[in-house]
């Protein structure tokens, strides 16, 4: 897909503050496509391509959320590697077919979707304060796989609300809210990488917007992740009903404007 990529000061200090603000979100409870995505759009870069620029920036701030994560033991190792690769597998069968499937049909489903967690998650104002489950028994483990597999295959086709929909699903198998977070991201980069993979077979990737941005979202990511570590739920249960909630108003008002 041919489009002309110049790097002048301006676009470089656009990318770099949308790098930095949409992955110190995205480190934490995801949206960061919220940011990066309309801002790439801004930049005129058509449809496809924006897309897949942002999956490389993100991914490169996904695998820095990752590794925070990773090290602070806010994530499940054994099971997140177990379940990566399905990430993995549903993106690029989800990137696929994309244009198999109606958009609009989703996004209204989206829409109920996003409507039901952040009610649940508001109506349970201790869900995710402790930990309830150390190690997932074979039931919960078959339905953390099927999980992981939908929800890629999901952020491959489509993609808003994937972080929201990955750490509801582990607060539901058990999880504390930071280690749920950390769980997601760890499926959130494989199933990116997925996407972008799709993306960059079909030639619909700026890199030098892509790379660029994806530096400076290593700072946010960084900065992002530790915060959620330090401050625990306090800090990343009310942000992610808020990012949620922006998700559903950006779906709704897309749908309206149809």
């Amino acid at each position: 897909m041919e489009f002309n990529a110049s790097l002048d000061i301006f676009t470089i200090i656009f990318l770099a503050l949308i790098g930095m603000t949409s992955s110190f979100i995205d480190s934490t409870v995801g949206g960061g496509g919220l940011i990066s995505t309309p801002a790439l759009l801004g930049l005129e870069l058509p449809v496809p391509l924006a897309l897949g620029t942002n999956k490389v920036a993100a991914s490169i701030g996904a695998f820095t959320s990752v590794a925070s994560f990773w090290m602070a033991g806010k994530i499940k190792k054994k099971m997140a590697l177990c379940l990566m690769p399905l990430s993995f597998i549903g993106s690029v069968i989800g990137a696929y077919v994309v244009n198999l499937l109606p958009a609009a049909l989703m996004k209204e489903i989206i829409v109920v979707l996003l409507v039901a967690v952040a009610a649940y998650t508001y109506r349970r104002k201790d869900w995710g304060d402790n930990a309830r489950v150390e190690k997932l028994g074979k039931a919960a483990l078959v339905g953390a796989s099927i999980m992981a597999a939908s929800i890629g295959f999901y952020d491959g086709f489509f993609g808003p609300g994937t972080g929201s929909f990955l750490i509801f699903g582990f607060l539901f198998l058990g999880f504390d809210f930071v280690t749920a977070a950390g769980n997601a991201k760890a499926l959130n980069f494989a199933s990116g990488i997925g996407a972008m993979f799709s993306f960059a077979f079909s030639g619909s990737i700026a890199w030098s917007y892509g790379l660029l941005m994806g530096v400076f979202m290593i700072f946010g990511a960084i900065l992002g992740s530790h915060l959620a570590i330090r401050k625990g739920v306090a800090y990343v249960r009310p942000m992610y009903l808020v990012v949620t909630t922006i998700l559903i108003g950006k779906q709704v008002y897309e749908i309206l404007l149809k």
